[in-house]
């Protein structure tokens, strides 16, 4: 823009344009193309904190956040390579920074004039500092009503899902029995494997529930991410078909992660298919992994997420994209737009990937596809070399002590342990149990125990028996996750274990069996 009546009627005079530049409300610096600051209003001097002659020839930088400073040149350079007016900082966040070295959040408008025979870009700054924690205090409620909501349902869902464990169990372990007293060739083996497949869909699906309500039991490791996907991705090809294309970029030292491997497994398999049935003609799946520092400026923003070392997880498609309306339910329980959906996919993720102390931010535009971005805590922690699998052995006679509010339960585990060769005692009320205990008429060598039952708590009935018995081991079962123990029921305890409900024979015997055969603690 030159000087003349065009440039704000100023008609080459620059005092004038300096006069209105002092009622223009926002903060105007001008700069030149080589950085020097060779302009600004009165509004500049109030909002940066410094006097005119402490800017005036000072690099533009001065007033940009130090670590934005090695980078910001390269920016200023593109732009008076082609200057005109623009908005800066749609869709990303700028700062500045005052004389005293704080910080605040801007809205820049850059335009370009001639100012005394050569180019010169102004800056319209403007503090968006209330407006902006203003935003941030609406997201944070946002998020607390959501997770309000979402606790809601999952109370419901995991309450539902407990019971519905006990009856899955029960028909996937009988379903078990029956297979075992008929002919290997008979014809009813069929319908007993469907009735096998069916209960452990059903199981399945209640997993998800459980994932969803933070109530399902979670085993933790130390992960290395890419071996992970690298063991997944044949299985997730087959589950896209060939209509879509899967590349793989995962960076070189990726930061181990503490998950549940299988929990890890299902968020990429979910995600997976959600894109599939997005690209019902086909298309790209892209999957990515880096690792990435979230700093204290972006805790800040995001009030959910601590600063820290992140493996970022990216998983991008080419499919129909969804509009805002439809992105902001995608995380709630049940919400679908498959005419077969069950609307528990995206609501497991984002309770896995929560669950595992990471974020997760979904992008997307109609008919641009979406991408799923998913931040996962490092840990310095080295992963472990899993050890091989043996044979399940059975008992030797030891004598079990079953305890089971649900007697079709309780008359399911006794069973599965006088199959495996236990000697079985079975209750299901917790006072009984301690009479047994204390009576001696019949020592006893192991508890299965529920956790969670009417009468008293599977950890106070532990409590009361190892008074009684203070080398008594135990097995605790339950379908809720370890949070339903005390602390100390588990952690750095040798005479203790935990099994998942619904469990099959074979878990069963195999986490009795090495109970037992662990060495016997020394009781101080």
């Amino acid at each position: 823009m030159q000087d003349g009546p065009d440039a704000f009627g100023a008609e080459g005079d620059g005092s004038t344009f300096e006069e209105f530049l002092e009622f223009v409300p926002d903060a105007i610096v001008g700069v030149a193309g080589d950085g020097r600051i060779v302009l600004v209003n009165g509004q500049a001097e109030q909002l940066f904190g410094y006097e005119p002659e402490e800017l005036i020839d000072e690099r533009i930088e001065l007033l940009v956040p130090a670590r934005f400073r090695q980078v910001h040149p390269h920016h200023r350079d593109n732009y008076f390579r082609e200057p005109r007016t623009r908005p800066m900082g749609v869709g990303i966040e700028l700062f500045a920074v005052r004389k005293d070295g704080s910080e605040f959040p801007v809205e820049i408008s850059l335009s370009s004039i001639e100012w005394q025979g050569a180019p010169m870009a102004t800056a319209a700054v403007r503090d968006i500092s209330e407006r902006a924690e203003s935003e941030r205090e609406k997201a944070l409620q946002d998020q607390l009503q959501r997770a309000r909501r979402l606790e809601s349902v999952g109370q419901l869902a995991g309450g539902i899902a407990h019971d519905f464990n006990n009856i899955l169990g029960v028909i996937m372990n009988y379903a078990e029995f029956v297979a075992d007293d008929l002919e290997p060739d008979a014809k009813a083996q069929e319908d007993v494997e469907e009735i096998r497949r069916a209960a452990e869909r059903a199981a399945a699906l209640t997993r998800q529930l459980l994932i969803f309500s933070r109530r399902e039991v979670v085993k933790p490791e130390v992960l290395d991410l890419a071996a992970v996907v690298g063991d997944l991705e044949n299985l997730l090809r087959r589950a896209l078909g060939e209509r879509v294309e899967m590349s793989v970029s995962l960076d070189d030292g990726l930061g181990a992660i503490e998950a549940d491997p299988t929990q890890i497994e299902q968020v990429l398999v979910n995600l997976a298919v959600n894109a599939r049935d997005a690209m019902p003609d086909g298309g790209r799946l892209l999957i990515e992994a880096e690792n990435i520092e979230l700093d204290e400026e972006y805790a800040y923003m995001h009030p959910d997420t601590e600063a820290g070392h992140y493996v970022r997880v990216k998983v991008s498609d080419t499919g129909v994209g969804m509009d805002q309306e439809t992105l902001d339910r995608i995380f709630e329980p049940f919400f679908t737009t498959k005419n077969d959906g069950t609307g528990l996919g995206l609501a497991t993720v984002y309770g896995i990937v929560t669950g595992a102390g990471g974020r997760i931010d979904v992008y997307s535009e109609v008919g641009f596809g979406t991408t799923v971005k998913i931040h996962l805590p490092t840990t310095d922690v080295a992963p472990r070399v899993q050890a091989p699998q043996r044979e399940t052995e059975g008992g030797s006679g030891e004598v079990v002590l079953v305890v089971e509010d649900e007697p079709d339960v309780k008359r399911m585990a006794e069973r599965i342990l006088s199959k495996g060769g236990y000697s079985v005692i079975g209750t299901t009320e917790g006072s009984k149990a301690i009479e047994l205990c204390r009576g001696g008429e019949q020592p006893i060598d192991l508890l299965l125990t529920d956790v969670i039952m009417p009468e008293m708590l599977g950890t106070e009935l532990v409590e009361r028996m190892r008074a009684i018995q203070p080398d008594l081991r135990v097995v605790y079962m339950s379908g809720y996750s370890h949070d339903v123990l005390a602390p100390q029921a588990l952690a750095g305890n040798d005479r203790s274990a935990f099994i998942e409900k619904p469990f099959n024979a074979r878990a069963l015997l195999e986490t009795i069996r090495n109970l037992l055969e662990r060495p016997a603690p020394t009781l101080g």
